[in-house]
């Protein structure tokens, strides 16, 4: 009895808290619709207008139809609160981020959105550790994975002009995207928070409080299974050049919402993870069009994919640079 008695204490203090109560207004008005300007509103906006409306659509998202929001169960997690909530047999919660006492983010996650819960343990931190420690063994050491490597690293001296081209054209792109936010700052500031939202949604906007390895590992496993394999290896398997053309997009919007017009002097520290983290997905959209080429010229699908397989192994290892060196941004230099 003892046990429950205080239990129930901690709920009803969590539930009296001043975090909760904020949580708790900033849920009743966003499931009104007061804080959620909507898609019309966005396509009827003057270009003054925009900016702003894209950035409330970013922090506060529409709540989806028939979503249905247990009030009566808030978890308190630093400075977010959650709430269990469903859409039919479709369950999740929806979190509120809170700075300084009022709500400046409000949206829905199924369940199962986003990385697992448990690589943002200290234990699978470790993991990754020492699978990176493991990785760079192998590579200095004889064994197939250093082979792999020499032999991708000969792919990209055989075709030195595909190589240069695809770095040329996405770089290219990138760097066209941080121009134009020099020119239309406000419209970049809302990309910006749409995509932040997105993250924050997923749940990766907790990650840093996971610790340097944690956050390493929750890194390199988001961009690995979301950008390199599904939005990169599989389209590339289909002669390139959907892979080519959705980096080409994303580069853009990167630009443009990456830009040093936002970031000022942050641009510097953060372009490390930047120029490695795109050179991961160059490397898969060379291997795309090397495995194009192959095919047009009469060699082979087969010889085609081996190249794609060859960059995309050499990709993954600029993504495991790029997680460890943001981690340690995200960890001391920010």
């Amino acid at each position: 009895m003892r046990v429950l008695f205080a239990l129930l204490l901690l709920w009803g203090s969590a539930l009296a808290s001043p975090e909760v109560q904020a949580a708790q207004e900033a849920l009743e008005a966003w499931l009104r619709g007061a804080l959620s300007p909507t898609l019309e509103d966005l396509l009827r906006a003057s270009p003054e207008e925009a900016p702003e409306l894209l950035r409330r659509y970013a922090q506060f998202p529409p709540p989806p139809p028939g979503l249905e929001v247990n009030r009566k169960e808030p978890r308190l997690e630093g400075n977010r609160v959650y709430f269990p909530a469903a859409r039919g047999e479709e369950v999740g919660e929806v979190g509120v981020v809170l700075e300084g006492g009022r709500a400046v983010r409000v949206f829905y996650r199924p369940e199962g959105a986003g990385p697992p819960a448990y690589l943002f343990t200290p234990g699978a931190g470790l993991g990754f550790l020492l699978l990176s420690l493991l990785w760079a063994y192998l590579l200095l050491t004889p064994s197939p994975f250093r082979a792999r490597f020499l032999e991708a690293l000969a792919l990209l001296r055989e075709r030195r002009g595909l190589y240069l081209f695809t770095n040329a054209l996405l770089y290219g792109l990138f760097a066209l995207g941080a121009l134009l936010a020099y020119a239309l700052p406000g419209l970049a500031g809302g990309v910006q928070a749409l995509l932040g939202g997105a993250l924050e949604a997923l749940g990766l906007g907790r990650a840093g409080e996971a610790g340097v390895f944690a956050l390493a590992g929750v890194i390199f496993s988001w961009n690995f299974t979301q950008g390199l394999f599904l939005t990169g290896l599989l389209p590339a398997l289909l002669l390139g050049w959907p892979v080519l053309l959705l980096n080409a997009l994303r580069y853009l919007v990167f630009g443009f919402a990456l830009s040093p017009a936002l970031l000022g002097g942050v641009f510097l520290l953060h372009l490390p993870t930047l120029l490695l983290e795109l050179q991961a997905y160059i490397l898969v959209t060379f291997g795309g069009l090397s495995l194009l080429l192959r095919v047009v010229r009469g060699e082979g699908y087969r010889r085609g994919l081996k190249d794609l397989l060859l960059s995309f192994y050499l990709g993954a290892f600029f993504l495991l640079l790029a997680a460890w060196y943001e981690a340690f941004e995200v960890g001391f230099l920010l």
